[in-house]
């Protein structure tokens, strides 16, 4: 299945008429399966339209969504304000450069400037993508440039309380620190993130089982291992033998 539609503000206007909450968040689950059989979207679709804070948290993803002619916006700006007008032209120098994408992007991007007063910006600096910000959040501090970092926490209160969690529960992780898992989870919880107040709400689900994984020196990676090899093994044999040559390989394996 696709993606769901983004909605219009429109959109979600009707369907916060539907289910008023003084929070502007929908517990009551059989009210949102009410809202998602009438707008015959998919329930998870139906809640996080109705949770959301306004529409830009809706369309974030999109928004910040990497573009294949974004590595090339400098060159087109300096052949733009050159002179050159042709968007043909333009799609066939960078593609000489590399360009992996098509003319009709090409076209799209520089018809905000055919609209305009005929004259391209300087584009400035590329800012870091989703997946950059999201690698130097999970990447141990001994072994990151932190001035990157740094300077985007800088920018973004939100982003800048996302590392703190993040970090905290990097380190319970690999010090085994199951102790502190409780308060980090109200804290978070606290806190208005809501993704990550999400996660460690279901970490509730089977905190026993949790603080036991960042406690204790056991790990299911021996098991997950021989499951995963007896998985190759039977696709690997799929309709050419039966169970008892599946055993012998299994079990004579080693």
């Amino acid at each position: 299945m696709g993606a769901a539609p983004v909605p219009t503000p429109i959109a979600v206007v009707l369907l916060r008429l539907f289910v008023p909450h003084p929070n502007g968040v929908v517990q009551a689950v059989d009210c949102v399966l009410v809202v998602a059989s009438f707008v015959l979207l998919p329930f998870v679709t139906v809640r996080k339209y109705l949770n959301a804070a306004s529409v830009a948290e809706l369309t974030a993803v999109t928004e910040q969504r990497a573009h294949l002619v974004d590595d090339y916006i400098a060159y087109l700006h300096q052949r733009w304000n050159d002179g050159e007008r042709n968007a043909t032209q333009l799609f066939r120098e960078i593609k000489q450069q590399g360009y992996p994408g098509g003319e009709l992007a090409v076209q799209r991007y520089l018809r905000r400037f055919r609209k305009g007063l005929g004259h391209a910006p300087n584009p400035g600096p590329k800012p870091p993508s989703v997946r950059q910000i999201t690698s130097w959040i999970m990447t141990h501090p001994d072994h990151l440039d932190t001035a990157k970092l740094r300077d985007v926490r800088s920018r973004d209160r939100d982003l800048n309380r996302l590392v703190k969690h993040v970090r905290a529960f990097a380190i319970m992780m690999t010090g085994r620190h199951g102790d502190r898992l409780d308060a980090w989870i109200t804290t978070v919880e606290h806190d208005t993130l809501t993704p990550l107040t999400g996660f460690a709400r279901n970490l509730r689900r089977d905190l026993d089982a949790v603080r036991n994984g960042l406690t204790l020196p056991h790990s299911s990676g021996p098991v997950e291992g021989n499951i995963n090899r007896l998985k190759m093994i039977k696709r690997q044999m799929f309709g050419r033998a039966g169970l008892d040559l599946l055993r012998k390989r299994v079990l004579l394996a080693h």
